[in-house]
């Protein structure tokens, strides 16, 4: 495992509305770049099981969107999805990226959707390739928050931000983690390190702006991915009680041609409790793309599969 000190000495930093923003970025300058984008509460250290091998392949760029991990966390400050959506734009201009693929988790399915509609409205911004999601609620009427999220989410967010503790946060994770592959305790201290970091724990009841964020940009975000001729896939760990089974079979009823891998046992978290897995499915996903961009005439509708059988 990379510890978080490595991950940040291996990262460097960008300015978003006078904030210091934590990037970071592997592999080969010249191959395919891919932008992973990571998930609520934490950053993007949540990659590190990946990045070895991601960055074997790929240009892989990410960041630690402004209120996360090692990026600053201003407390008076607006937290929106259209607002992070920029600076993953901020970083691909910076790096100067033509054109990329997209691995996304949690809140960054709707990072990537924003990043998709933008995409469909302007045809001169960098050109999204592929774009793969983990267990992200791209529809908000699946989404099954755990209790601390809807509290927060009260006039006493402020209040339980305050009362906030590493028990609790291990707690919750535990549950989103499912039985099959709860955390361990050094990525549990590592995560939570993360939140801890300049105070992160004192904002989490304005990071949670992401959820009416998802009622509010619904049509734009969901109607992006519809309509998308983007190649789109979706990994689904199916024990996760946030957005797991319940959040395929919707994924399936509105996505035309749905290209799925369903993980029996995985929870929220599947890149970080079965990365062999994740990776396999992906770069499966990657050969599929790159053969019907080498010949579009072959273009064929994806068939749903399962785990076991991308492995």
């Amino acid at each position: 495992m990379t510890s978080i000190a490595q991950w940040r000495a291996g990262g460097a930093y960008l300015e978003h509305k006078g904030h210091r923003i934590f990037w970071r970025e592997g592999g080969d300058p010249a191959a395919p770049a891919l932008l992973l984008i990571h998930g609520f509460p934490t950053a993007s250290w949540d990659w590190e099981r990946l990045w070895p091998e991601l960055t074997k392949r790929y240009r892989v760029l990410t960041l630690d969107m402004i209120g996360f991990g090692f990026s600053q966390k201003p407390y008076f400050y607006d937290y929106h999805m259209i607002d992070q959506a920029d600076i993953f734009d901020h970083l691909l201009a910076l790096a100067r990226v033509p054109r990329y693929h997209i691995l996304a988790h949690d809140i960054g399915v709707s990072a990537a959707a924003e990043l998709v509609a933008r995409a469909a409205e302007n045809a001169g911004r960098p050109q999204i390739q592929s774009a793969c999601l983990l267990n992200g609620t791209l529809f908000p009427e699946t989404h099954r928050r755990v209790l601390y999220q809807s509290l927060l989410l009260t006039r006493f967010g402020p209040l339980v931000s305050l009362l906030t503790t590493k028990s609790g946060f291990a707690r919750n994770m535990r549950t989103i983690f499912g039985q099959y592959f709860p955390p361990d305790q050094e990525t549990l201290d590592a995560m939570w390190a993360l939140i801890e970091n300049d105070h992160g724990d004192r904002i989490m009841h304005k990071l949670i702006s992401y959820i009416p964020d998802r009622h509010v940009n619904r049509e734009r975000w969901v109607g992006a991915v519809q309509q998308t001729a983007i190649p789109m896939k979706l990994i689904d760990g199916l024990v996760d009680p946030v957005s797991g089974g319940h959040m395929v079979v919707r994924y399936r009823e509105l996505i035309p041609n749905p290209n799925v891998t369903e993980l029996p046992q995985g929870g929220h978290y599947p890149h970080v409790q079965m990365p062999e897995q994740v990776l396999a499915a992906y770069l499966a996903f990657r050969e599929e793309v790159a053969r019907t961009q080498a010949n579009p005439a072959h273009a064929r509708p994806v068939t749903p599969i399962r785990a076991q059988e991308a492995t």
